[in-house]
C-alpha cells in the first residue's frame, strides 16, 4: 500500500479533500515533497512555523533537552529549568497583570483552561464570545467559537453562552454583572483577517472591568510577531486579564499556554486543588523548543521588518477580480466573489508550488501567513506565483 492510501485509510481525514501533498522535509520558507518539488510555505503551517522551518537554535534545545530527559511528571510537580526558563521569559515580555503561566499542549487546551479560570475567578458562569469567532474544537472551545455550521453536529454543547458582534459598541452592553469572561481574537483569524478599531477594544476593556468580567484574548494565532508586534493587543494600547498563546510559541512543537495574575492562577490550586491538570503540559522538550522560538523572534530583529514585508507582498498582489486585501503584519486575507474561485485559486498556487489556504468561516477568501524570516527575493517569487495563478483561476 502506498503512502496516500495509507493516509487516507488509516489516519483520521478532517476533510473528503486532504491537499496530502507528500512531504519529504522542510528548510527555511520551503517545504520539498518526495519527488523534490519545493513549495514556497506562506502559510507557516496556519501561522506556527513564524521563524521557518529547521532553525537550528530550535534543532539544537530540542536535541539538547530530549538528551537530558523527557516526560518525567505530570504538570506541577517537579521543578524544571526549562519551564521556569520560559516562564520568566514570558513575565519579562508581557505586562506585569501578566506574570504566571499554565503550559499546556495546544490553543484549545490553553482556551479551555482560560474559560475555567474565568469562572473560578467570577463565581460565574455566563461567557460572551463573538460571531465569526473561533477558538478550537474541544467542547468548550466550540462554545465560545461562532461557526454554526462546524457546531450543530456536536449540540448540545456548553449553556450559558450569548455571542455579540465584533467590533460593534452597540453589543458591548449585552456584557453585564452575569458575565463571567468575554473571550475574543484581537484580530479575527479565521472570520478572514478582521481588525476592530483601537476604540472599539479599549471600550471592550472599560465595559468588562466595569461589570467585573475576565477579558481573554486568544493570541493563539496572533501571537509571536503575526501582526508586526510580539501580541497583536500591543497595536491597541489594551491589556487583558488573560492571554492564551500556542500555534507559534513552539518553534514547530506542539506547546500552548494560558497566562493571567499569580494570585487569579492560585485559585486554581485549591477548592478544589488540582484545579486544572495536564499530564504532558510543560513538556521539557516543548519548552526547551519554545524557549529558543522566543529568543530568536526576540533578538533577531524579525519585528522590525514584518510591516515592510507585508506591504510588499500586498502591493504585488493586483488584480481587478481581488474584492479586498485585509492585512494586519503578515497576515493576509484575500477576498473574491466565491469560495469556488477561491478553491481553484488556493489549488492552482499549489501546482504552482506555492502553499496557501482557505478560512473555515470565510471561504470566499484564501489566506496567507508566511514564515516572518522570509526573504524578499522569496516574497517577490510568492506574488508573482500567486498572481499567475489569480489570472488563471478567475
Amino acid at each position: 500500500m502506498d503512502a496516500k492510501s495509507i493516509f487516507l485509510n488509516h489516519l483520521a481525514q478532517t476533510s473528503p479533500f486532504p491537499l496530502a501533498l507528500e512531504v519529504d522535509y522542510a528548510k527555511g520558507s520551503y517545504i520539498i515533497d518526495k519527488t523534490g518539488k519545493r513549495y514556497l510555505d506562506l502559510i507557516s503551517g496556519i501561522a506556527v512555523s513564524n521563524i521557518g522551518h529547521g532553525h537550528p537554535d530550535i534543532i539544537n534545545a530540542v536535541k539538547n533537552q530530549a538528551e537530558k530527559y523527557m516526560h518525567v511528571m505530570a504538570y506541577g510537580e517537579f521543578v524544571q529549568s526549562h519551564q521556569n526558563d520560559l516562564a520568566i521569559a514570558l513575565a519579562r515580555l508581557l505586562p506585569p497583570t501578566l506574570n504566571s503561566s499554565y503550559f499546556v499542549n495546544s490553543g484549545a487546551e490553553a482556551n479551555e483552561g482560560a474559560l475555567k479560570l474565568a469562572k473560578r475567578i467570577t463565581g460565574r458562569t455566563e461567557l460572551v464570545a463573538f460571531r465569526r469567532s473561533y477558538h478550537g474544537s474541544t467542547h468548550g472551545a466550540l462554545s465560545v467559537s461562532g461557526n454554526e455550521v462546524k457546531k450543530n453536529a456536536f449540540r448540545p454543547l456548553l449553556p450559558d453562552v450569548r455571542f455579540i458582534t465584533f467590533n460593534e459598541l452597540n453589543d458591548l452592553a449585552l456584557i453585564t454583572e452575569k458575565t463571567a469572561a468575554v473571550i475574543i481574537e484581537p484580530v479575527q483569524g479565521d472570520a478572514g483577517v478582521r481588525i476592530p478599531t483601537q476604540h472599539y477594544l479599549q471600550q471592550l476593556r472599560a465595559r468588562c472591568t466595569a461589570v467585573g468580567a475576565q477579558l481573554i484574548f486568544d493570541e493563539i494565532q496572533t501571537g509571536f510577531g503575526r501582526t508586526g508586534k510580539l501580541f497583536a493587543f500591543e497595536h491597541f494600547d489594551v491589556t487583558p486579564d488573560i492571554l492564551t498563546i500556542a500555534k507559534a510559541f513552539g518553534g514547530g512543537m506542539p506547546i500552548g499556554a494560558f497566562i493571567s495574575a499569580k494570585d487569579k492562577m492560585d485559585l486554581l490550586t485549591h477548592s478544589p486543588m488540582l484545579g486544572h491538570i495536564t499530564t504532558f503540559g510543560g513538556h521539557p522538550v516543548n519548552c526547551a523548543a519554545a524557549l529558543a522560538n522566543v529568543k530568536v523572534i526576540t533578538s533577531e530583529g524579525l519585528l522590525e521588518g514584518i510591516e515592510a514585508k507585508g506591504k510588499l507582498l500586498q502591493t504585488q498582489l493586483t488584480h481587478p477580480a481581488i474584492k479586498e486585501i485585509r492585512r494586519i503584519g503578515l497576515m493576509f486575507a484575500i477576498e473574491f466573489d466565491s469560495p469556488d474561485v477561491v478553491q481553484r485559486i488556493v489549488l492552482k498556487c499549489l501546482e504552482k508550488g506555492v502553499i496557501t489556504f482557505w478560512f473555515l468561516s470565510c471561504p470566499e477568501s484564501f489566506r496567507l501567513a508566511p514564515p516572518l524570516n522570509i526573504t524578499i527575493e522569496e516574497l517577490e517569487i510568492s506574488a508573482r506565483l500567486i498572481q499567475e495563478a489569480i489570472v488563471e483561476s478567475v
